[in-house]
């Protein structure tokens, strides 16, 4: 069991394999856990999938319920307090270059990865993406009040539910557009190579994910439906595994890349 700490925060991660570096973002929302990754929050297990070719690394969220990562709310950046955790991560571990693949919460994690560390991740796979239904602004506002915010102040007693609706309004309230974490033009002039594997519940809007697919310029998608029936996970695993190997050996390709 491993432990990051910087100032108040700490965070709980592990490691399984080694090789290239592959961030590894659990599903669950704010109750994102590396559990989670073999659990319903994940179709599959991609450190039972990966660990064998890559350095796989995932970490408990920041306050997930069910995890051993702490850390102060952020009601004023909360996006970016996440991403301070993720880039933090990589920098305790001394990794500059590094892919990442994300599910459910992972999409709008990985989108403001890119936006805050560009240089740094080769390309990432974005399964079953949250993003925001027009007809349903309120949806992650809502669910993460009682699914996470109500047993987190039970918990924590330092968190009232005053600083709780305050965080959620700014995180899902305050632009509550499209992937929440950045713009459409920023997607459509975002070099990185993205796979998306698309879904569509209300949490995983399939119109935004195949939005953002097509705004990208270097987006790939999956075959769709890729869950179900079951038969077809293995599929797009072999599709993930196929592009995270193909660009990885591309930007080591890369004299800017090779030469460093």
């Amino acid at each position: 069991m491993s432990f990051y700490e910087k100032g108040t925060v700490r965070i709980h991660y592990e490691e399984a394999g080694s090789g290239t570096p592959l961030l590894i973002i659990s599903g669950g929302g704010l109750n994102s856990t590396i559990a989670g990754l073999g659990g319903s929050s994940s179709p599959f297990n991609p450190i039972d999938e990966f660990k064998a070719e890559y350095r796989c690394i995932a970490a408990d969220l920041r306050n997930a319920n069910g995890g051993q990562s702490s850390g102060p709310l952020d009601v004023d950046h909360p996006w970016d307090a996440y991403t301070d955790d993720h880039i933090g991560l990589m920098d305790h571990l001394g990794i500059d270059k590094f892919m990442v693949l994300g599910f459910c919460i992972g999409g709008p994690f990985i989108w403001n990865l890119l936006k805050r560390a560009p240089n740094r991740v080769v390309a990432a796979v974005l399964a079953q993406p949250s993003g925001s239904r027009p007809e349903n602004r309120d949806h992650f506002y809502e669910n993460n009040m009682k699914g996470w915010g109500s047993e987190l102040t039970k918990t924590h007693p330092e968190f009232t539910a005053e600083m709780v609706d305050r965080f959620l309004i700014k995180m899902y309230r305050t632009n509550p557009d499209f992937v929440f974490t950045v713009t459409r033009d920023f997607v459509r002039n975002c070099q990185t190579p993205v796979l998306i594997l698309p879904d569509d519940v209300p949490s995983h809007p399939y119109a935004v994910a195949m939005e953002a697919a097509m705004l990208a310029p270097n987006a790939e998608v999956s075959i769709f439906p890729w869950k179900e029936p079951k038969e077809r996970i293995p599929l797009a695993v072999r599709q993930v595994r196929s592009f995270l190997r193909a660009h990885w050996a591309a930007s080591c390709a890369r004299p800017s890349i090779a030469a460093e």
